[in-house]
């Protein structure tokens, strides 16, 4: 069975740096690509308003409009597993349609997903990495809880009395390689929407969340949500304050995932590598900067090859907590 995952690991790894970053040259008419935009742009989110992944699409889109001359329309698709989102942008299969994303929206797919209607390698092409979400374990305000380790306690103490939830994909994965590694009897609870998942937890109707610190940030600043770890193996600039994740002596349960933006599978490389340039260009806008750090994201910068790298290297961490799940690939 080990053997198996790790060959299955490094068959992700090796299909992803191939597929995903596609060829490095383009015939000269590929690379003559026409006018783009033509008309107006979508950008469909897996998350909904008010998420890590939302709040830098509307800052990037504000600028880029005024770039290309076009209107960049956020869509916010949530629920599904991503699968919303994500099959909303493959059946569009428009080259003015494109996905932007949190890695954590479909890297856990192969595993927990029977029979998946997208091919990440194919219909995925990477066009820019922005930014790194910052995860952050939430408790309610109103319970005693300082520390994962306080939480743990109790929570092995009282078997069955607690309730948990992750973000869908990723985070949600390492909420329950946490449990299983702390041998912890908690009720997972899924959501459709992380966002209502911050405010279920600000009442205390679940008692301990993985999700974006931009989700929680509100309901921190309402002080009725508490913030007992965040980031992944070191502490994040908008939480310099809090301990990272690694800190807690929990390993589960860092959470790392990056928000990128992808094109439908026949986009050329040429016009990917156009499109990155233009949304660096506006990453790197002071003002914006400071707005997607604030809201608990970490500035990641690069185009289709660095996003590439970056699934990469995720996919291999996510075999490693497949391996604790006792989880093989499905797809």
């Amino acid at each position: 069975m080990k053997q198996k995952l790790c060959r299955l690991a490094a068959a992700f790894g090796l299909g992803l740096i191939a597929a995903l970053s596609g060829p490095q040259t383009e015939s000269h008419a590929q690379a003559q690509s026409p006018a783009w935009p033509e008309r107006n742009v979508r950008w469909i989110l897996p998350f909904g308003a008010g998420s890590a992944t939302d709040i830098a699409a509307r800052l990037l889109a504000e600028r880029l409009s005024a770039k290309w001359g076009k209107p960049v329309v956020i869509e916010n698709r949530p629920g599904g597993d991503g699968l919303v989102a994500i099959n909303a942008f493959t059946s569009a299969n428009d080259d003015h349609v494109l996905l932007y994303a949190s890695s954590a929206s479909f890297m856990a797919h192969p595993y927990t997903q029977e029979k998946l209607p997208y091919d990440m390698e194919r219909d995925l092409a990477p066009i820019a990495r922005v930014c790194d979400t910052v995860v952050a374990a939430s408790v309610p305000a109103a319970t005693e809880f300082k520390t994962v380790a306080e939480f743990a306690a109790r929570a092995k103490a009282e078997p069955g009395k607690y309730h948990a939830a992750g973000a869908a994909g990723v985070p949600e994965f390492a909420l329950g390689a946490f449990l299983k590694t702390a041998n912890l009897d908690v009720t997972k609870v899924p959501y459709r929407d992380v966002v209502q998942a911050g405010r279920d937890l600000g009442e205390s109707r679940i008692h301990f969340l993985l999700s974006s610190y931009a989700v929680v940030r509100p309901l921190i600043e309402a002080n009725k949500v508490r913030v007992v770890a965040a980031g992944g193996r070191k502490r994040a600039a908008a939480t310099a304050n809090i301990p990272a994740v690694l800190e807690t002596g929990y390993p589960a349960l860092v959470t790392e995932t990056t928000s990128g933006l992808y094109g439908p599978k026949a986009m050329p490389l040429a016009l990917r590598q156009r499109i990155a340039a233009d949304v660096i260009a506006a990453a790197s806008d002071p003002a914006v900067v400071e707005k997607i750090v604030a809201s608990g994201q970490d500035m990641n910068t690069g185009g289709p090859a660095e996003l590439t790298a970056t699934l990469k290297q995720q996919g291999e961490a996510l075999a490693n907590v497949a391996k604790i799940l006792g989880m093989e690939r499905k797809q």
